[in-house]
């Protein structure tokens, strides 16, 4: 069983059915199988929020929206505490070296305090992972 962590990019993919990506389906495949991922302590924010302005969009329907959480909360996927003292100092600084925002500066920390490849769709995360040394999935 492996480690690893995701973002919110990757577990949405799964919910919009407009939205295929290779990396959401790998991931999906290997939490199904007993690996684990880890989040950052906003990540159910973050995905509660993307289901509600998918639902305003008209992109997925409430009963849709429900049935994922109700799946999603089922998977191994582990929430990490955060102190403030972690994100006024490392994150910030991530985000200021990479030009990330604070939230995807987070996932990158996560990734790299626990030696850990990092599952994400976001462009700028992809290429802040390649130059601070952080594997992909």
């Amino acid at each position: 069983m492996s480690r690893f962590v995701v973002d919110a990019s990757v577990a949405l993919a799964w919910c919009f059915p407009d939205e295929d990506a290779p990396v959401a389906h790998t991931v999906a495949t290997m939490l199904r199988h007993g690996d684990t991922a880890l989040v950052t302590t906003f990540w159910p924010h973050e995905v509660v929020n993307a289901l509600l302005v998918g639902e305003k969009r008209r992109r997925i329907s409430a009963s849709l929206a429900a049935t994922f959480l109700s799946e999603l909360s089922a998977l191994p996927i582990v929430i990490v505490p955060c102190s403030t003292v972690e994100v006024f100092s490392r994150i910030q600084l991530l985000a200021r070296e990479y030009g990330l925002t604070p939230y995807d500066a987070a996932y990158l920390d996560l990734a790299k305090v626990n030696g850990l490849p990092l599952a994400t769709l976001d462009d700028d995360l992809i290429r802040a992972s390649g130059k601070a040394g952080v594997a992909l999935l």
